[in-house]
């Protein structure tokens, strides 16, 4: 199915959500003017379940909406009687403080959204809101998994339309978005930014969409040993971080109010 380039007269402002791994990024995310956050820890792994503290200190810090990732590993979405029991007691753990929705996804070994199992964790989960992850993107029938959803009573699908990026996949986001209708928020992720969220919102016709928007900051030590890494796969020295930058987060509130 083609894009469509959708009329922006008759809609609301867009809800921005923020991926977010550290209290520095939360409260610049709200500063920013994004509407809620998604937090985990461990980005560099596509996104961990956070910590009991930073879940704690995160839903003191903020009064925009928060939901927790409910990830116990990297890797695929398959997981172990162990790993549920881990996952459903990380659901309540988010729910005791104070969040708002839980972001959590799980297949079977064919790469089908797992229903059974899912239904196990919105029962943990409820009346929390819950969205299903990027989970989706690596299912071998983007409309069979949307249809499992739309039947279990998701509120939200997070994807990139199967793609790197969610503007590579916008044909593919466009025609779920109008197939879920009111049943299901589709909201796109991974890779929008402020240079081209407002082609993705054309594109799509999405009405939340997903972004990180984080710039490299450095580290305030003064004693170094720059010849000592701790991670096993570096990406950042050890004296480098990435966080929500609060401009960026800023002119993409902008630019799509512009586009209404």
């Amino acid at each position: 199915m083609e894009s469509t380039n959708f009329s922006f007269s008759a809609r609301k402002k867009p809800v921005l959500e923020v991926c977010v791994d550290s209290i520095l990024s939360a409260v610049a995310a709200e500063k920013g003017g994004a509407q809620r956050v998604e937090l985990c820890s461990g980005l560099s792994e596509g996104g961990l379940t956070p910590s009991y503290g930073l879940i704690k200190i995160v839903r003191k810090s903020i009064n925009i909406g928060l939901h927790v990732l409910i990830r116990p590993r990297r890797g695929d979405f398959l997981y172990s009687e162990l790993e549920v029991e881990i996952m459903k007691r990380d659901i309540e753990v988010a729910k005791e403080l104070g969040a708002d929705g839980v972001v959590v996804g799980a297949l079977k070994p064919d790469g089908q959204v797992d229903v059974e199992l899912m239904q196990s964790f919105m029962a943990v989960a409820k009346p929390l809101s819950v969205t299903f992850h990027r989970a989706f993107d690596v299912t071998p029938d983007p409309y069979k998994a949307l249809n499992d959803l739309i039947e279990l009573n998701v509120d939200r699908l997070l994807t990139s339309g199967q793609q790197g990026t969610a503007l590579e996949g916008a044909a593919l986001i466009s025609e779920l978005i109008e197939r879920a209708g009111n049943n299901l928020t589709v909201m796109p992720g991974s890779g929008v930014n402020e240079r081209n969220m407002q082609e993705l919102l054309k594109l799509t016709g999405a009405t939340e969409l997903h972004t990180s928007a984080r710039k490299k900051i450095a580290s305030d030590m003064l004693f170094r040993r720059d010849n000592l890494p701790m991670a096993g796969m570096q990406q950042l020295s050890e004296y480098e971080s990435l966080v929500a930058d609060e401009q960026k987060i800023t002119t993409i509130c902008r630019l799509a109010e512009a586009e209404i």
